[in-house]
Order: structure tokens, then sequence, then C-alpha cells
């Protein structure tokens, strides 16, 4: 099975590098197209956007095809995107790049992950998606560090660097991904989930969840200042823990699904990123601190995700695929709208970078209740049915 789970998290891999990068490089970014880190931050938002919003259409389009193939037609996708960011001159057109990339990517994230379950017997499923995932996450661990080291001479080398990495993820998928082909779908069969309650409150928590992370994380270069004083270097050691946390989280998430209620796991990891994050301004004065905390909250951010796949595919096997594109595309709605929070907050409200940290915190302490509140009704309506 790790054999044909590889590739897979070699295509992640791509797409987490792509997309958790360009965090790291907005000042350079902002300052190269000359526009403000806000504005430079958009870029974030709108790759995010596009993503969760064409996952679903795209998702139906190439569900017919066997999962190779749609990688392959993906990662043709994302590459020439990234290519198209590299060479772009302005601000409009690596806008413009981006959102090319974002339609690619969208469908690696989901068809890996539906792929994955599908090849993975029930009782390691759990592992299975958090080995595919761990392709996102090892980008934050080694991606993202090593691009903003690379892109801290030119941010362009970065974009190149992606490119490289998903030409070899399509090498790959060509050589050793079998021809699995999944249930084809068309866009109403995709949606038509969104017509549970159940699969709503779901997908909302997933939203919520990385609309906190990415309050603050979309803007963690300049957050960081206090700690970095403006060096690259120093950006990339706090950043490298980070990823190293989010890596182990997601390793333990995936053991701990296997083992535990996936919504306890979820509860633990909300209530402690909710908290590493109100302790964001205090934490990052020093570089010491600022890598503790930066550990501490990878790994909650590590932990999220596989749970929730795990609970939706739990909802409905035959539907894994259309529920974990949905699960995809909600993610990112929450990645786009904290780029887009952030931003507001420090353009409207005065913040400062660093001051996004009690924004996060606030914003994921209403997605732990909200996550809390939704558990106690389904235990309340499943009380009731078996009064009846």
């Amino acid at each position: 099975m790790l054999k044909r789970l590889l590739p897979l998290a070699a295509a992640t891999f791509a797409v987490g590098t792509d997309g958790y990068v360009i965090a790291g490089l907005l000042p350079a970014i902002a300052a190269d197209l000359d526009v403000s880190t806000p504005a430079a931050g958009q870029l974030v938002t709108a790759f995010a956007l596009t993503l969760a919003l064409s996952a679903p259409v795209t998702g139906a389009l190439t569900s017919g095809l066997n999962r190779r193939s749609a990688l392959l037609i993906a990662l043709t996708v994302f590459v020439i995107g990234n290519a198209a960011t590299a060479l772009g001159t302005s601000y409009e057109l690596v806008m413009a790049a981006r959102i090319i990339t974002a339609v690619g990517a969208g469908v690696i994230t989901s068809a890996a992950s539906s792929t994955a379950a599908a090849i993975a017997p029930p009782q390691h499923r759990g592992r299975a998606l958090a080995f595919v995932l761990g392709g996102l996450t090892s980008a934050t661990a080694l991606g993202l560090p090593l691009g903003i080291l690379v892109g801290g001479t030119d941010w362009r080398i970065t974009l190149w660097a992606v490119v490289g990495i998903g030409l070899l993820a399509g090498v790959g998928i060509a050589v050793a991904l079998p021809g699995v082909t999944l249930p084809a779908s068309s866009l109403p069969d995709r949606l038509r989930p969104l017509k549970q309650g159940r699969v709503l409150a779901l997908l909302a928590v997933t939203s919520l969840a990385f609309l906190g992370t990415y309050t603050l994380y979309t803007y963690i270069a300049p957050a960081l200042l206090d700690a970095t004083d403006g060096n690259g270097r120093l950006l990339t050691l706090i950043l490298l823990a980070w990823g190293v946390g989010t890596l182990a989280g997601n390793i333990a998430a995936g053991r701990l699904v296997d083992r535990y209620d996936s919504a306890r796991v979820l509860t633990a990891a909300l209530a402690l990123a909710a908290l590493a994050l109100a302790l964001t301004l205090p934490a990052t004065r020093t570089l010491g601190s600022t890598l503790v905390w930066a550990l501490a909250w990878g790994v909650t951010v590590g932990i999220v995700v596989v749970p929730q796949q795990h609970r939706l595919i739990a909802l409905g096997p035959a539907a894994a695929p259309v529920l974990l594109g949905l699960n995809s595309s909600a993610l990112y709605i929450g990645v786009a709208l904290g780029g887009g929070l952030g931003g507001m907050a420090q353009e409207w409200l005065g913040l400062a970078p660093a001051e996004l940290g009690l924004a996060a915190a606030g914003v994921t302490a209403l997605t732990l209740l909200w996550h809390l509140a939704a558990e106690r009704a389904v235990k309340d309506a499943e009380a009731r049915r078996s009064d009846h």
C-alpha cells in the first residue's frame, strides 16, 4: 500500500509547498510588485477561494477518469500556473496565474485523498489519509522553510522550485499509481450532501478552523518581526519549527482517530489551538519562546483535518470522494476568508500583524463552541431515536 500512497503524498507535497510558501514570501512579493503587504496577501485569498469554488466543478468534470489520469491533468495545470506566476511582471498577471494554479490544485487535493481512502482497508483508513495529507504537512516542515530560504534572494526562484516538485510528482503518479477508478458523479451529485445538516455542520467546522489559522498565518512574516528583526534565516527557523509541529500533529492524528473518537480528538486540538493563538503576542517577543510557540501551534493545526475527513467518510463511505472534495473546498474557503479577514483587520482596524493572533484565537474559540454544539445536537437526536 505504501508504494501506491507515496506518489499521492508527493502530489500533495507539491500543492502544500506552493500554498504555504507564498505567505512567507509576502513582503518580498509586495515590494517587487509595488503593492502593500495586505494587498499581496490577497494572492493567498484568491488562490484559496478559486480552489474552493472550482473543486466541485473540476471534480465532477474529471470524475469519469481514472485517478491517475485526473491527477496528471491536474498536475499539468498546476505546473503551468506556477510557471506563469514565476514569470509574472505585474500584480494583475501574478493574480491571474495564482487562479490558474488553484484550479489544478483543487483536483489534486481531493483526488489524492479519495484515492487513498479507496485503496486502504477500513481499519487503516485514518493512517492512509494522514500519510497522503502528510504531503501537505511535510510541505510545512520542509518545503515552506526551504522555499523561504531560497526565496530570500528572489521569490520567483521558489516558484520555479515548486514547478520542479510538480513535475517530479507527475512522474511518480504516472509510474507508481494504478488506474484506480471511482464512481463518476455529476456536479448536482457532488453538491447534494450539502442538503444534509450533519454534513454542513462538519464542513463549517473545517472552514472556521482554517479561517482562524489563516487570519494570522497569511501574515506570519510581518507578525514575527519582533522575534526575527527581519532576518530571513530566523523566520525560516521559526517556520521550520511550525512545520515540524504540523507534521507531528498529522502523524499523531492518524493514529489517534484509529483508536479514539474523532470528535474528541478534534475537541482537544481546537482547544489547544485557541490557547496557542491567544498567546501570540507574549509568546513571540523572543526567538526562544517563539520557537516553542510555533511548534505547539503547528501540532494543533496538523491534527484538525484527519478527524474531519474520518468523520465525513463514516457518514457515507460510498460517497467518500464527494465528501472529501467538499471538505477540501471548505478548508480553502476558510483559508480565503482568513487571508481576507487578516487583511481587513490591518487596513480597516489598524491592527498590527502580531495582534492578529487574538482575532485568530477568537475565531478558533467560536469554532470549538460550534463543534461542541453540533456534537451535542447529534447525540440528542440519537437519544430521541433510541427512545422511539
